[in-house]
């Protein structure tokens, strides 16, 4: 890993590129080129415009999860319009979560995400951890699961009715993975034209499911929502459960905000691009559901595996076999989306000093973060062919929920030790006040409900304390150590063809 000065960690003046810079020095020029004091350019320019912003965010959002189970939160909220309001409101509370994302990037024009955010409210330490646990865990076990559904459905359609072997599957899964990280790797432009073909495929999926649906009702067939408030079945402790799911569904409203340096004016971009993504997979998310209801009643829907292949197949006929298809290209979009906004994350985490320095290097030719594209590539694959991912992701996903609330905790905290930061966007406090509370309620109560797999994931999070003093904290190196780093720097840039960002 490149080492900096205890003294560089400390301070948090770090320019966008990388490099220390006094408060009077430019760090970005508004054509889209950042540059250093010395008039060097970043090869990454600003090639996500607002129809491709709006297409990351619903693209990564819309995944597996609203095709084949949302029965998580009709299981554990206990009745239909229970369920249904709880829909609403993970969306309306992911809103507000994704409106004080806008306001950090906005204000704090680099990308990263959670990782720069919290590097500059609360220092390089509270990001490493969060950054160590995004790298060994989360990330690479999160990629395998929605690659292990693409893998699942692409091949649905080839093994009816009989079951798909699982080295089948894996295999699929590994094509898929490996077309992701090669797209990511030769074209910016491409990635993001894919993106947005892809989210509009999940769209017309998800239309080919409302709009039957509401016919039905229209139709007259409500008799799944007689007595949708049913309370006999609803108990209190299952709602963080449920609510744990519809958050997981909503999950990737934060992805623009990973790629912010390669947006086009984001001061009107990232908002503008936030709120219509939010507006429109709410309505989807509740109108899927609602359609989902006039088909199925509450059982059959929770004795379902895969409910949008269900509903299909009672109300579509032989068409249905086209549902599988287009679950598995939306899982496709969303490890494209997922992909694209995290190499960024370690691009800016290499910038900043805290992974290998090649991780912060271009592509001559290509212009894209080679390998910082390319290093969730072993860990992942080595989730899906052999790791436990269903158990780590259940350790891991109370993980996530905290650090976004410490990341809104920071958007409180900079309030009040920055005022005079430059905020072109603005949310009214009670907006980050209300999502943090939400926040750390849910992560508590899960410790409260399930300490064993929680405090397995703690566990796992805080190896990165260790880490950061060793890797990074602590100037002298051994020399040996300090050679075979800088050797492995050189090699990698030689055999991926790439260069320091400034040239």
């Amino acid at each position: 890993m490149t080492k900096r000065s205890a003294s560089s960690q400390k301070d948090g003046k770090v320019a966008a590129s990388g490099q220390k810079v006094s408060q009077n020095e430019s760090q970005s020029d508004p054509g889209g080129k950042l540059e250093d004091e010395e008039d060097r350019r970043v090869g990454l320019g600003k090639k996500v415009t607002l129809l491709r912003g709006i297409s990351i965010i619903i693209g990564t959002i819309i995944g597996a999860g609203i095709f084949i189970s949302p029965k998580g939160i009709l299981k554990h909220s206990g009745s239909i319009g229970m369920s249904l309001i709880v829909w609403i409101a993970c969306g309306v509370l992911s809103l507000f979560g994704a409106l004080c994302y806008a306001e950090l990037g906005t204000c704090i024009k680099k990308s990263g995400g959670h990782y720069t955010y919290i590097l500059e409210a609360f220092g390089p330490q509270m990001a490493f951890i969060r950054l160590w646990a995004d790298l060994i865990a989360i990330r690479p076990a999160s990629m395998a699961v929605i690659s292990l559904a693409f893998g699942q459905y692409i091949l649905e359609p080839l093994f009816m009715p009989c079951a798909i072997p699982p080295m089948a599957v894996k295999l699929a899964t590994a094509i898929g993975i490996t077309s992701v990280m090669y797209l990511n790797s030769m074209s910016v432009t491409w990635t993001a034209r894919i993106q947005m073909i892809l989210t509009f495929s999940k769209l017309l999926a998800i239309s080919i499911i409302i709009v039957p649906g509401v016919y039905q009702l229209f139709k007259g067939e409500t008799k799944n929502f007689e007595n949708a408030f049913e309370l006999s079945n609803v108990k209190l402790s299952g709602m963080p459960l449920a609510f744990y799911s519809g958050m997981y569904a909503y999950a990737g409203w934060f992805y623009l905000n990973f790629v912010t340096e390669e947006v086009d004016n984001p001061e009107r971009t990232v908002p503008l691009a936030i709120c219509i993504s939010m507006a429109i997979v709410t309505c989807c998310y509740v109108l899927t559901n609602v359609a989902y209801y006039t088909v199925m009643s509450a059982e059959e829907l929770l004795a379902s595996e895969a409910v949008a292949v269900t509903f299909a197949e009672k109300l579509l006929g032989n068409f249905s076999i086209a549902v599988p298809f287009f679950v598995a290209l939306s899982c496709y979009g969303s490890m494209n989306g997922c992909l694209f906004a995290l190499s960024r994350m370690f691009f800016v985490a290499s910038r900043e000093g805290q992974l290998p320095e090649v991780l912060s290097m271009i592509h001559v030719r290509r212009h894209t973060p080679l390998a910082a594209v390319l290093i969730l590539y072993p860990m992942t694959m080595l989730q899906v062919f052999v790791g436990d991912i269903y158990s780590l992701l259940n350790f891991m996903s109370f993980l996530r929920w905290l650090f976004i609330g410490v990341v809104v905790l920071g958007l409180i905290y900079l309030r009040y030790t920055k005022p005079d930061l430059p905020r072109p966007f603005k949310v009214p406090l009670f907006i980050p006040v209300v999502f943090c509370l939400t926040c750390f309620f849910m992560v508590f109560l899960s410790l409260y409900s399930d300490p064993v797999n929680t405090g397995i994931g703690f566990a796992i999070s805080l190896t990165g304390i260790p880490a950061y003093y060793i890797f990074i904290y602590f100037n002298q190196r051994p020399k040996w150590l300090q050679r075979a780093l800088d050797s492995f720097n050189r090699t990698l840039q030689i055999i991926l063809f790439v260069v320091p960002a400034e040239q």
